[in-house]
């Protein structure tokens, strides 16, 4: 092997193995920083991944399962510092839709999904998230925090066999009200107040300085720490509320129940269920999820890159797109081995790890482990958590989701991007992956609509000049014809004309042909039509067509020049 092509593959392995990059140059310092940065995303995981596993429809287990194996394999393979791979409201939500509440479909969508993502990342097809816009993403994210946060009002009442489907939920949550049970709906609501006190709490604490007495550093450190991990206190509170309760011989809480105990075993996912009725097929289970194989997988890659971006931008470096296709594809490939639900970056969690001050992705390490601790030997305790105080979690963290000011910033900027918005937001509330897909397709359509109809700028005088704006591409040619007869041919006499191309980059065969044929109807009708300012690949596809009649000039003076001594 020549030295070339050993630095070659040494900068490709340093490429897929970002770990290499930092481990070399990692401190004591960073150490510190990173087990502190582990240990409170540690306290913030594992309430939240019994509360998503709620979300998902699944045994409160399977959030715990789904929350280590990101961590360790983001150690190796991650390009951005903060963020946190596990379970999240939005993902919970489509596992709810496509998964039907079965957990053998939930793990073998984390397997298939993780195959689909690192297959993306293989051939660098991260620019397909590229083609679903904003609007669509807040509409999306908007409507899941309102189907999220009603989804938890039954576990907040206390009330039972409410149904999973929306409207109907919304219908027979009112029709029941009146079976709330006094004693979850009071302890929800208690819980929501705290959590919402301690966030308070939590962004009115002022910024730490080093000019503070250590005492007074001391404090803000306890008062910061004790809020960021309000979820893991308001859970513990609440689980020894019922647990009072439980010694005295009453129970006025549902609880989350029994749970299995211990790691989960390292297997390969399920390829068919058996069920009393007989042996579900692979086929059969690909059939039954449909289109959530392509928008699980999506919309994790699609919020992952959206949290790594954004955080990267705030911190100041830089992040691989593709390499974090690989790292979350991996993840949920092998996380399907140990039973888990697909993943993907946290936006909440992230932004505490960010907080905290982590400087790798090994602070990660701590937070799989603590993972991993309390499936070993927590478990038995989760038997008295109350569903009320889960859901109390569950509100409070999707509340935030819901962007209200995001219609009035789209009015103000483009409202015409309200159509895909609300689009999404309202077939949402039908099914998820209707209110998704009708976005794009909308979104794409107004997209088709402006590269078809671009906007053509008019400037009469002795000679006609018209200049496209947005460039030429095929679907736009007949605008551009309808535009030159109608301004030009359909004139008496008929105008020779300028056709300014300072904005048009490329051009493609279907142009090209349009254009020809254009000087010819000018030609039949005895006008001119010439080109000026185009650039040089436009200008070497025009002559390689070899256009009859086509003249060409590098301003518009000497077009005009020309035009006027004809």
């Amino acid at each position: 092997m020549t030295e070339r092509s050993w630095c070659c593959s040494l900068e490709i392995v340093r490429k897929r193995l970002p770990i290499l990059g930092w481990l070399p140059h990692y401190s004591l310092k960073w150490l510190q920083l990173d087990s502190i940065a582990g240990l409170t995303v540690g306290l913030t995981v594992v309430p939240q991944a019994l509360a998503y596993a709620e979300v998902a429809g699944l045994p409160v287990q399977y959030g715990l399962y789904s929350s280590f194996m990101g961590c360790f394999v983001y150690f190796f393979l991650g390009t951005s510092r903060d963020v946190t791979l596990g379970p999240t409201a939005i993902m919970s939500l489509l596992v709810s839709f496509y998964a039907l509440h079965q957990p053998a479909y939930a793990v073998l969508l984390a397997f298939l999904s993780g195959c689909i993502q690192l297959a993306m990342g293989i051939l660098h097809l991260g620019f397909l998230l590229d083609f679903i816009s904003y609007p669509v993403i807040k509409g999306f994210t908007s409507a899941a925090s309102i189907t999220i946060g009603f989804g938890q009002i039954k576990n907040l009442l206390g009330l039972r066999d409410i149904p999973q489907q929306f409207f109907l939920q919304v219908y027979y949550t009112f029709l029941r009200v009146g079976q709330t049970r006094i004693g979850d709906a009071s302890l929800g609501l208690v819980c929501m107040v705290l959590l919402l006190l301690l966030k308070v709490m939590r962004d009115q604490v002022p910024p730490l300085h080093r000019q503070m007495p250590p005492c007074v550093r001391l404090s803000h450190l306890l008062v910061w720490t004790i809020a960021t991990a309000r979820n893991a206190l308001v859970i513990l509170f609440a689980g020894l509320v019922a647990y009072s309760f439980q010694v005295m011989g009453s129970q006025p809480f549902l609880l989350t129940g029994k749970t299995a105990e211990g790691l989960p075993p390292f297997q390969l996912p399920p390829f068919s269920v058996a069920t009393p009725n007989g042996t579900v097929s692979f086929n059969q289970i690909v059939q039954d999820m449909g289109v959530g194989l392509a928008v699980v997988p999506l919309m994790a890659l699609l919020e992952s890159i959206t949290i790594a971006k954004t955080f990267a931008s705030q911190n100041n470096y830089h992040i691989d797109s593709n390499q974090e296709l690989l790292a979350i594809g991996l993840t949920n490939l092998l996380g399907s081995f140990v039973s888990s639900y697909p993943v993907t970056g946290s936006f909440g969690r992230t932004a505490v790890n960010a907080q905290t001050g982590v400087c790798t992705p090994a602070g990660g390490l701590v937070t799989g482990v603590l993972v991993m601790l309390s499936l070993a030997y927590l478990t038995p305790l989760f038997y008295y958590i109350p569903k009320a105080a889960l859901a109390a979690v569950i509100i409070t963290a999707v509340a935030p989701l819901f962007d209200a000011k995001i219609l009035r910033t789209v009015w103000r900027v483009k409202r015409m991007d309200l159509v895909p918005l609300c689009v999404t937001f309202l077939l949402c509330f039908w099914e998820v992956q209707y209110g998704i897909l009708a976005g794009i397709l909308v979104s794409g359509i107004l997209l088709l609509y402006h590269v078809a109809r671009p906007r053509i700028q008019v400037s009469k005088g002795p000679v006609l000049i018209l200049q496209p704006i947005s460039g030429l591409h095929f679907p736009a040619v007949e605008a551009l014809r309808e535009t030159i007869y109608s301004q030009a041919l359909s004139a008496s006499p008929p105008c020779c004309t300028i056709l300014d191309c300072t904005h048009v980059s490329n051009i493609d065969y279907t142009v090209v042909t349009g254009l020809g044929e254009l000087l010819e109807e000018f030609g039949n009708h005895g006008a001119s039509l010439v080109f000026a300012k185009l650039q040089a690949p436009v200008l070497s596809d025009l002559l390689s067509a070899d256009l009859k009649g086509f003249q060409h000039f590098s301003t518009l003076e000497e077009a005009e020049k020309y035009l006027s001594e004809e």
